[in-house]
């Protein structure tokens, strides 16, 4: 059994059985994808949350065993280790109660109180902390010796000694501890040199702000340490110090003589001097690890929404990406995505149309490529001049071949442009510029959101808060996971993946992933899923945890289009000979399947949740489980925010979720903010169980901040 599986299932209130076999699991090499979807039996049906959160508290559990070796080791070299403090060291299982356990033995710099002791002063602080009614002066003077100058130097040194040992006392800093998780206040000040900056505005909720540490939540908690960090706000954390330092002297002081009065100074410092500032650094660490989580977990969340966004599947779309100086780059796609045609155009709101040699053919090219190409969808950017593009293309009333209108959807550019210009758009067009880039990246995030987007670095992709004042470490860890697990969950075409979408597939990686495409590009299509055995370094490991996520479309095999993994095939073949039929028989009749008594098929390996999922498959082979993309239409009245007035109900999208509301695009180049409060006529504790990321929502306009460009809206009574 692994060392932690116990300590795990209570912390986390799992199934002990579960967590061990999630453990094996998780060390020979197996994904979360993998584990969730397939190994159900062995680990009671843990889901991708519960197994991360298995693994993440394992590996804390391995750093602070080996935090414990390196605190044993040192306290050995010294030779200060017991049969006592080895057993408390082996038992905590605390963080901070285990730097408590270590702080008296741990190497530190030259102290006062390690001068004082250097002097021979450590008899005089015992004496002191006797508090028998001697004279401490007095007592002194026996110590007034070679550096020690004079009585007072030697009360000092003494004094110094003292107030080192409250700070390494346990007792002392659990006392300091809770006063601070109690009272803990945290404190924001604006740097009066930067008060009436233009960069200080931004932090003007936090000039003068304080609220118990408790309750700060996780965006102010950033926005205050941002504020911290470039200058403009000083922030601190404190409870009540007269309080604490008060239950501290209560603990040491004993008597009304002149050594308790002493010991009462030496006490006071201790708490100003050594543990506040110490408690205080570790309650601000911890505060800030927590905002991270949080601000992490909301990112990861949008991410989520943001990869299963509804795709509009393979159709021949034509992307625009708009412009007013250098006019709209137009690009044609065919319905795999690959870019057919580009041209600039120039409508009659760009600067340059005047100057244009296509001034006046701009309708007029437009409406040939739709036709020439065979259009179906027109995918237009909501950057500048979104708007305006919009409005131009529905006027023309395009046509698609068979006479219905060509749908317009407008697509988030949030992170084009990083695209274009990345390595990954050098490699795909080597000899197109970032602007045909940037419109084919458009295009194909209406086609495939997921598909196109994994291509960015999600901190680009603009649904996040904070994300750069995160732990960078966590928060790529933590995204990294959330595309892996939304490009397993919806499954990928092996034979039209990209190499970047192939990367995140379970099992493979960069390296596979290229091979896959090089294998695909030298051999044509994969037409069965065993062909994977035949690319080279993908061997039966990465086989086992690659295969049940890779589709394989018109494939000889209808089981290589499906989420059955390749190891259960026997077991629906056997299904379709009971029944007297193919697979594909079998699939195609609902009667059939329906008829099948599944605890026939329960083996040692194979139980009821494996068949249910098996069953659940067939019932929808191949299934895409995000839907499929709606239009929308801003309000034609409305594209700059001076044309907002308070009152107006207008329709929106949802662009970003927060702890503290949503973010609504209304058309204007300017979000509004839907504040928590303003969500719905009910109490809301998380805007995420309200809205989805790209929901279409119909808003009212409550107020509008020109001054600091912020917009409010409100969802309440909007129908």
């Amino acid at each position: 059994m692994n060392q932690f599986t116990e300590r795990i299932s209570k912390a986390l209130n799992l199934p002990q059985r579960g967590v061990e076999n999630t453990l094996q699991l998780l060390s020979s090499g197996c994904t979360i994808p993998f584990i969730s979807r397939y190994r159900k039996e062995l680990t009671g049906g843990l889901d991708e949350v519960q197994i991360a959160g298995i693994s993440e508290l394992c590996g804390r559990l391995s750093d602070m065993s080996k935090r414990k070796e390196t605190i044993t080791k040192t306290i050995e070299e010294q030779g200060k280790m017991t049969p006592e403090l080895s057993k408390r060291i082996e038992e905590c299982w605390d963080a901070a109660g285990l730097e408590d356990i270590y702080l008296p033995y741990k190497p530190k710099r030259r102290t006062r109180a390690q001068v004082a002791r250097e002097r021979g002063l450590e008899p005089l602080a015992a004496i002191i902390m006797l508090q028998r009614g001697q004279d401490p002066e007095n007592a002194a003077r026996r110590f007034v010796i070679g550096d020690v100058k004079n009585v007072d130097e030697a009360v000092k040194g003494a004094q110094d000694i003292i107030a080192e040992n409250v700070n390494e006392d346990e007792h002392a800093r659990q006392t300091v501890r809770s006063a601070f998780r109690r009272e803990a206040v945290i404190t924001s000040k604006v740097v009066k040199a930067k008060a009436e900056t233009d960069e200080a505005a931004k932090y003007s909720d936090y000039f003068d702000f304080s609220e118990p540490l408790r309750r700060c939540s996780s965006h102010r908690m950033l926005a205050m340490r941002r504020g911290e960090a470039e200058g403009v706000l000083r922030v601190s954390i404190s409870p009540d110090d007269e309080g604490c330092a008060d239950r501290l002297k209560s603990q040491y002081v004993r008597g009304r003589g002149r050594c308790s009065e002493l010991v009462g100074e030496a006490v006071a410092d201790a708490y100003k001097r050594l543990l506040k500032p110490s408690i205080e650094t570790e309650f601000a660490s911890a505060a800030k690890e927590r905002a991270d989580d949080e601000a992490i977990r909301v990112f990861a969340d949008n991410l989520r929404q943001l990869l299963l966004a509804a795709p509009l599947g393979q159709k021949r779309v034509m992307a625009i990406d708009p412009g007013f100086r250098t006019g709209c780059k137009v690009a044609c796609l065919d319905a795999q995505g690959n870019l057919l045609c580009h041209e600039a155009v120039f409508p009659d709101f760009c600067l340059r149309a005047a100057k244009s040699p296509h001034k006046a053919d701009a309708a007029t090219l437009v409406n040939e490529m739709v036709s020439e190409y065979g259009i179906e969808a027109i995918a237009i950017g909501n950057g500048t001049a979104s708007r305006e593009t919009e409005a131009f293309v529905k006027r023309l009333a395009l046509k698609q071949a068979d006479g219905k209108p060509v749908p317009v959807f407008v697509v988030s550019e949030d992170g084009a442009s990083v695209y274009s210009a990345s390595k990954i758009a050098r490699e795909e067009f080597p000899d197109k510029d970032v602007t045909v880039r940037g419109a084919v990246s458009i295009g194909r995030r209406l086609m495939d959101p997921l598909a196109e987007l994994v291509k960015l670095d999600p901190k680009s992709i603009g649904v996040g808060q904070y994300q750069h004042d995160v732990d960078q470490t966590k928060l790529k860890r933590s995204l990294d996971m959330t595309v892996e697990s939304c490009v397993n969950s919806v499954g990928v075409n092996l034979n039209t993946a990209s190499k970047h979408l192939l990367t995140y597939v379970s099992g493979l990686g960069p390296v596979l992933a290229q091979n896959i495409v090089d294998y695909r590009k030298a051999n044509g299509a994969f037409t069965r899923r065993s062909q994977l055995l035949k690319v080279p370094r993908l061997g039966h490991a990465a086989y086992e945890q690659c295969a049940g996520f890779l589709r394989i479309q018109g494939a000889a095999n209808p089981l290589d289009n499906t989420a059955v993994h390749p190891e259960s095939y026997k077991i629906v073949e056997q299904m379709a000979k009971d029944c007297g039929c193919t697979v594909a028989e079998l699939i195609a009749d609902k009667g059939k399947r329906e008829g099948i008594d599944l605890r026939r098929y329960i083996s040692s390996t194979v139980g009821m949740p494996t068949l249910t999922d098996i069953m659940h498959e067939l019932d929808k082979p191949g299934r895409d489980p995000r839907g499929q993309a709606e239009e929308f239409s801003f309000d034609d009245s409305v594209r700059t925010v001076d044309d907002l007035r308070e009152g107006m109900v207008l329709p929106g999208i949802v662009t970003n979720i927060t702890n503290f509301g949503a973010f609504v695009d209304i058309g204007v180049h300017q979000d509004g903010l839907v504040h928590i409060s303003q969500l719905a006529d009910r109490y809301v504790s998380d805007p995420a169980a309200v809205v989805k990321l790209h929901q279409h929502v119909k808003v009212r306009v409550v107020e509008v901040d020109r001054k600091r460009n912020r917009i409010s809206l409100s969802m309440k009574g909007v129908l």
